[in-house]
């Protein structure tokens, strides 16, 4: 049995515990995990009982994915997804169907109009990604590889970090980079933020040019083989203010302590309460702005999360985010940021090789 079969055969097994004889399917990622689906969001359906499952999509995809599905799953080419999908829900004789939460409303309307009297239709957050949230080797195998490729592009990218580029310039030229070393597209944009800017967590590379002095944190996450990394690493041009260093190495602690944390059976909550207790403890709290992590994968934001009102629980084969910051309005900010594994035994950081100490480009 194919790794998909089994991912397949897993969310049966769920549609049995939630008491449901069937499911509609339709966020991309979701249907990517369970029957290799790449195709552009909105470009297919997937419907799923206890014991079948049928995919619908148009004839654009039909030569692509006839005959590679996964083994037990019919392919149906149609424009008309939803018409076509009450009819599979027919044949299969579902009386119980679910659907995902961010089932766009006018689908919703559609379906709700097509379907029998009699079937219940009801909304399941969250089914699928709960399954997502554990990694098998596969995934785990390209997440491995989805670092190794950040990692080697942005170590490139400090060769070349001059004083004068902009951040735009910065955040393209990694772009390329990552590409250079096999990575297929970004998963979000690039951030670049530098000096006063750094102390912005989400700052959107700018038009703003590095200066000697500044802090430049680079906040970024490309794709390899479907899945994709998410790192943060700041570092320095040249000299920085004593306080800017203080607090770099007060997060850099925060970050390794936290990971150490990271093992199965703890909550989400109590990771991130040590990052949150220890920047508190050195006088930073209040610049602490944002949660401590979150899930990564098909998406670039998936559970489990670390954060203050989380209470997930963290598992082996947990691939999470560890990214404490510190933000000083108008002088400057840090944060830093790794991928790491949840193991049956504790945990691996699959950022490890990216340099964690301040990093001080030379200024000429």
């Amino acid at each position: 049995m194919g790794f998909y079969e089994e991912r397949l055969t897993k969310f049966q097994k769920l549609l049995q515990k939630l008491e449901l004889q069937g499911m509609i399917i339709s966020n991309a990622s979701n249907m990517n995990y369970l029957i290799g689906f790449s195709g552009v969001p909105g470009d297919g359906v997937l419907v799923v009982s206890q014991d079948k499952a049928a995919f619908i999509t148009d004839a654009r995809y039909e030569n692509e994915y006839t005959g590679t599905l996964p083994e037990g799953v019919d392919l149906a080419i149609t424009r008309q997804y939803y018409p076509k999908a009450v009819e599979i829900v027919k044949e299969y004789g579902i009386d119980q169907l679910g659907f995902e939460s961010d089932l766009p409303y006018a689908f919703y309307e559609e379906l709700d109009d097509l379907l029998p009297e009699g079937v219940s239709f009801d909304a399941v957050p969250g089914a699928v990604e709960a399954l997502r949230e554990t990694k098998d080797d596969q995934e785990a195998a390209a997440l491995r590889k989805a670092t190794q490729v950040s990692i080697k592009a942005f170590n490139a990218l400090l060769k070349e970090v001059k004083v004068g580029m902009t951040e735009k310039e910065v955040a393209n030229r990694l772009d390329v980079l990552q590409k250079e070393f096999g990575a297929e597209k970004p998963s979000f944009e690039t951030i670049v933020a530098s000096g006063y800017r750094s102390a912005m967590p989400h700052g959107m590379a700018s038009d703003k040019k590095l200066e000697a002095g500044d802090l430049v944190t680079v906040d970024f996450g490309y794709y390899v083989d479907g899945y994709t990394s998410d790192v943060t690493r700041t570092f320095a041009l040249g000299e920085i203010d004593p306080e800017l260093k203080k607090i770099y190495e007060i997060v850099k602690e925060a970050n390794e302590i936290t990971i150490e944390v990271l093992k199965p059976g703890v909550s989400g909550s109590e990771v991130d309460r040590v990052a949150r207790d220890f920047i508190t403890e050195h006088g930073y709290g209040e610049q602490y702005q944002h949660s401590t992590g979150h899930g990564a994968g098909l998406d670039i934001h998936e559970g489990p999360y670390l954060s203050s009102r989380s209470s997930d629980e963290i598992v082996a084969g947990n691939l999470l985010t560890v990214e404490p910051g510190i933000y000083l309005a108008g002088k400057g900010g840090v944060r830093i940021e790794d991928d790491i594994l949840v193991t049956k035994d504790g945990h691996e950081n699959l950022t490890a090789d990216l340099p964690k100490d301040l990093v001080v480009v030379p200024v000429d």
